[in-house]
């Protein structure tokens, strides 16, 4: 244990060193004894029984007490720490969005530090936000979309809105489910966010050839709603939904629909231009 100096006194004692850890400036270990006798003063080694480390675990109560114990401005809690209030409220976000900032340990102890002071909100395993709030009613809760892009970004995966959510969001249907299902070429899971049940659906590459296009979730939105029950006044709401661009995309991706939804896309591009 040679290279430090040392001061032991009868009663108490303080022994200091430097620390490696950037966020702290020293530790002293405060060693409380009932043993008396004269100071002793000089270079700590090993031939001196009072600091060998069995003889004072044995011998002694020991104390730490850390001093300067604030973040320092390099630390990966102060690095995550202004990412996420750099971001606007409602971001959903995963620790793979601090990879950059600090191992996965650091990273994840320190989203649980800033969860516990209130900064973020944990809204399922490994899925947080920074929360929007409201003055009357609190902290709001994310989007679907927000929840969804954050997964897709975490999993490295794409995703496309299907069944009643895709009719929804086309406005084809007013049911706003509780339960949202994406097709996704990931894996297949559930998350649940409160009330909410988000399901990612593993599916085919052909399904997942349009994903992210309006064509996409046309082709899920009308397979939803199944042929039947497709009649005039669905596919009237649907053209005053799509502008030209819509129109174009969806006949380069009538290839993937079914038969009867491609009838129904060549009406729709035949149609343009119309309001």
């Amino acid at each position: 244990m040679g290279g430090y100096s040392v001061t032991t006194l009868p009663m108490s004692g303080v022994l200091r060193f430097p620390l490696p850890s950037p966020t702290f400036d020293q530790l002293e270990l405060r060693l409380s004894t009932e043993s008396t006798g004269p100071a002793r003063h000089g270079v700590a080694d090993d031939r001196d029984q009072a600091l060998d480390p069995a003889f004072l675990l044995k011998e002694k109560s020991i104390q730490f007490s850390f001093k300067n114990m604030g973040k320092h401005a390099d630390s990966t809690d102060s690095k995550i720490l202004r990412r996420i209030q750099s971001r606007k409220r409602g971001w959903v976000f995963t620790p793979d969005s601090f990879t950059d900032l600090g191992t996965r340990q650091a990273v994840d102890l320190a989203l649980m530090r800033h969860r516990d002071s209130g900064l973020i909100r944990q809204l399922a395993r490994g899925l947080y936000d920074y929360p929007k709030t409201d003055p009357q009613l609190g902290p709001l809760q994310p989007s679907t979309d927000d929840i969804a892009s954050a997964l897709a970004g975490r999993d490295a995966t794409r995703l496309q809105p299907s069944g009643a959510y895709a009719a929804n969001l086309l406005g084809l249907s007013t049911q706003v489910p509780m339960k949202v299902v994406y097709l996704t070429d990931g894996r297949t899971r559930t998350v649940q966010i409160g009330k909410r049940q988000i399901i990612l659906k593993h599916t085919t590459p052909r399904n997942m050839a349009t994903a992210g296009k309006s064509s996409g979730l046309v082709i899920q939105a009308l397979r939803h709603l199944g042929r039947k029950n497709v009649d005039q006044q669905i596919i009237k709401r649907l053209d005053r939904r799509l502008d030209d661009d819509a129109r174009k995309q969806l006949m380069k991706d009538i290839r993937y629909a079914p038969a009867w939804i491609a009838d129904i896309i060549r009406t729709l591009a035949g149609q343009e231009g119309k309001g």
